[in-house]
């Protein structure tokens, strides 16, 4: 069986991983968008899953995350200078694709949704609420007090991924495809702005968005509570799924399979074929 095709580049001082399966079934692309922390290296499996599924896919990495050089210290990065990646890769593909976008990554979208404009489909992975990140981050400051004080004094939101152990407690549950350890070593340093950034003043959500959305959500989420992720599809008619026994990195947990199956089964839905 011939395999998919991957491949790893910098352009637009931005990380690329293009995969590209051995037989293509659709016309367009996945681009899919990391969180905070994270990197292109967090979609790996499902990307190789996708590929499997016909989907050519590309994962990208923001400047200072994953295989991507620092552009300016993570404290003085913003969601309007990440923002600027992500649109700039979305046009540089030859087709609008169906974005993937995670945590902080699912904040983007929603700005990318407001003050670009919409795109064929958007599939919403454990993202940031709709209208307001501060309540969940309260939350996060009450069950790790110390991480939230280095937060502040560093302007950084570093604290709270300090050790394997917070960081896992924060994103992933027992038995995820990482270990603590491992999910530790890949991670990055985060900026502090971008966590009160989507909240108003600074920002209130589109009221009306024409982009399909699938808006994903881990029953056991230690970073957006279920609750709020519902109430957020809600706002903008998506249609919801609860993944059960699952932390935040949804494409890395235990049951990361099957929530992609349930994706492909939403995306079989419409008519993605190639011509």
């Amino acid at each position: 069986m011939t395999q998919a095709q991957r491949s790893t580049y910098l352009q637009d001082g931005i990380e690329w991983v293009h995969v590209k399966p051995a037989t293509p079934k659709f016309a367009r692309p996945l681009l899919f968008q990391h969180g905070m922390w994270h990197g292109a290296w967090c979609w790996d499996y499902w990307q190789q899953l996708f590929a499997e599924w016909g989907w050519e896919s590309y994962a990208i990495s923001l400047p200072g995350h994953g295989g991507a050089p620092r552009q300016r210290p993570a404290r003085w990065c913003t969601l309007g200078y990440y923002l600027g990646f992500l649109a700039s890769a979305i046009e540089r593909l030859p087709t609008p694709p169906i974005l993937f976008a995670h945590s902080m990554g699912g904040a983007l979208a929603q700005w990318y949704l407001k003050y670009h404009g919409d795109l064929p489909a958007a599939v919403m992975v454990a993202p940031w609420p709709s209208h307001m990140l501060l309540p969940a981050f309260w939350g996060a400051l009450r069950r790790d007090p110390l991480g939230g004080l280095i937060n502040q004094i560093t302007l950084t939101s570093n604290g709270s991924i300090r050790t394997p152990a917070s960081a896992a407690s924060l994103l992933i549950t027992k038995g995820a495809r990482y270990t603590p350890e491992e999910l530790h070593r890949q991670l990055s340093p985060e900026s502090g702005i971008i966590l009160y950034q989507h909240n108003p003043p600074f920002w209130s959500p589109p009221r009306q968005v024409h982009t399909p959305m699938l808006w994903c959500a881990g029953a056991d989420d230690a970073v957006i509570p279920e609750p709020m992720e519902r109430r957020s599809a809600a706002h903008y008619g998506a249609e919801y799924l609860r993944i059960p026994s699952a932390g935040h990195n949804l494409m890395m947990e235990h049951n990361a399979l099957e929530t992609a199956q349930s994706i492909q089964a939403w995306l079989a839905e419409r008519d993605w074929s190639a011509d």
